[in-house]
C-alpha cells in the first residue's frame, strides 16, 4: 500500500506541473520570472533546442526526452521548492540553476535525491567545493574570474581610485571579494568597498558618494539591472566614470537599460561559444528562429549534450554510473571538447575581457 501511495503522489506531481509522463525527463531551472528573467530565457531556449535536436536524432538510449522548466526567480527558498518538485517528478538531470544563491541550496536536495546537477551559469566556488559528487558545472568559477578582473584593475587602473561594489548575494559578493583579493595581492588598495541592495531603482545616492570620493572606476559584483542603472545615473550627474563588471552583464537587457551610457563598459566572460566553429550549425538554428543565443544559451545546450554523451558511454541513466562517465571522459559540445575535474568543475578555457560597444559586446 505504501508503494502504491508513492506512485500516486508522483503521478499527482506530474499532473499538477503540467508535465506529461515521459521516457526520460530532464529539466532546467533559473529565473524564468523577475528582473533576471532574460537569463532564465537563455537557459530555457538552450534546453528546448538541445532536447529537440537530441530527439530528432533518436533520443538517448532509444528514449525520447521531455523537458521540465522550473522558475526559482533567483530566490534560494523557491529554488529548494523547485528542486523538491523535480525530485518528485523523477527528473534525471537538472541543467541549472542560474544564480549561485539558488544552485547551492538546491544542490543539497539533488545530492540527497541522487539527481545529477550540471549548472550552466553558477560561478560561486562553493557550489563544487561543498557540493556532492553529483554536482557539476560547464561555466567557470569566481576565483578564476576574480583573478582576471583583479589583474585588469591593477594593470589598467591601479593608480586610479577604484570602488568595489557588491549586491550581498552569493554570486555578487563572492565575485567582488575574489576581485578585491587579486587587486590587493597586486599591491593596490580599493578606495571604496560598498554593499548595495539589489532590486532598487534609484542608486543616485551611491553614485553621488562615489563622485564625491573622486572614484575613477567602479567594479560591480552583481547583475546587469543594477549595474546598468548605476552607470546611467552617473551620466545623469555628468559623472564620467568607468564601469567594470562580470559575466552577469552578458544580456542585451543591459544595453536596453543603459543606452549609449553603457558604451565602453568592460566585463569578464568565458570565450563566446557563438564564435567557435563547432557551434556554427546550432547558432544558425537559433538565429533562424529569430533568437540570438547569447550569454548562457549555449552553456545550457552544452550541459545537456555532455549529459547525453555520458549516459551513452555509461549505457545507463543511473546517476552513479553517469557521474563516473562524466569524470573520466571528454565530450564534444557546442562549448568545444570539454571534461570535468574531480570537483565537477569544467576543464575548459577561462575568462576573457569583453567591451560593450554600440549595443553589442565583443572581445576587447
Amino acid at each position: 500500500m505504501k508503494a502504491f501511495k508513492t506512485i500516486l503522489l508522483v503521478m499527482a506531481g506530474l499532473a499538477v506541473s503540467g508535465v506529461a509522463m515521459a521516457d526520460l525527463l530532464i529539466s532546467t531551472a533559473g529565473p524564468m520570472t523577475g528582473q533576471y528573467a532574460s537569463f532564465g530565457e537563455q537557459m530555457r531556449r538552450g534546453a528546448e533546442m538541445a532536447v529537440a535536436d537530441i530527439n530528432a536524432t533518436g533520443g538517448v538510449l532509444g528514449q525520447k526526452l521531455k523537458l521540465a522548466v522550473g522558475d526559482d526567480a533567483c530566490d534560494p527558498k523557491q529554488a529548494v521548492a523547485v528542486a523538491n518538485q523535480f525530485a518528485s517528478q523523477g527528473v534525471k538531470l537538472v541543467a541549472g540553476h542560474f544564480c549561485s544563491g539558488s544552485s547551492i541550496p538546491a544542490s543539497k536536495v539533488y545530492e540527497e535525491e541522487n539527481i545529477l546537477q550540471i549548472s550552466p551559469a553558477s560561478t560561486n566556488p562553493k557550489l563544487t567545493e561543498e557540493g556532492g559528487p553529483n554536482t557539476f558545472r560547464v561555466c567557470g568559477r569566481d576565483d578564476q574570474q576574480g583573478i582576471v578582473a583583479g589583474n585588469l584593475l591593477a594593470d589598467k587602473y591601479g593608480k586610479k581610485k577604484i570602488a568595489i561594489l557588491h549586491d550581498k548575494t552569493a554570486y555578487g559578493k563572492g565575485l567582488a571579494d575574489e576581485t578585491k583579493k587579486q587587486l590587493n595581492k597586486r599591491g593596490y588598495k580599493e578606495a571604496m568597498y560598498e554593499a548595495y541592495t539589489a532590486g532598487e531603482k534609484d542608486y543616485s545616492a551611491l553614485v553621488s558618494k562615489m563622485k564625491g570620493a573622486g572614484i575613477d572606476v567602479f567594479y560591480v559584483g552583481g547583475y546587469h539591472t543594477e549595474a546598468g542603472l548605476m552607470i546611467r545615473q552617473a551620466d545623469d550627474q555628468r559623472y564620467n566614470v568607468q564601469l567594470v563588471s562580470g559575466d552577469a552583464l552578458v544580456t542585451d537587457e543591459f544595453w536596453k537599460i543603459t543606452g549609449k551610457t553603457g558604451q565602453g563598459t568592460l566585463m569578464t566572460f568565458s570565450p563566446d561559444p557563438r564564435k567557435d566553429p563547432v557551434a556554427t550549425s546550432v547558432v544558425k538554428k537559433f538565429r533562424d528562429t529569430g533568437y540570438e543565443p547569447e550569454g548562457y544559451t549555449l552553456y545550457t545546450y552544452g550541459a545537456i549534450q555532455a549529459w547525453k554523451q555520458a549516459v551513452e558511454k555509461a549505457g545507463s541513466t543511473d546517476t552513479t554510473k553517469v557521474i563516473a562517465a562524466l569524470r573520466k571522459n571528454k565530450f564534444d559540445t557546442v562549448l568545444g571538447n570539454i571534461g570535468f575535474d574531480k570537483k565537477g568543475d569544467v576543464t575548459a578555457p577561462g575568462y576573457v575581457w569583453y567591451e560593450w560597444k554600440d549595443g553589442t559586446y565583443d572581445y576587447r
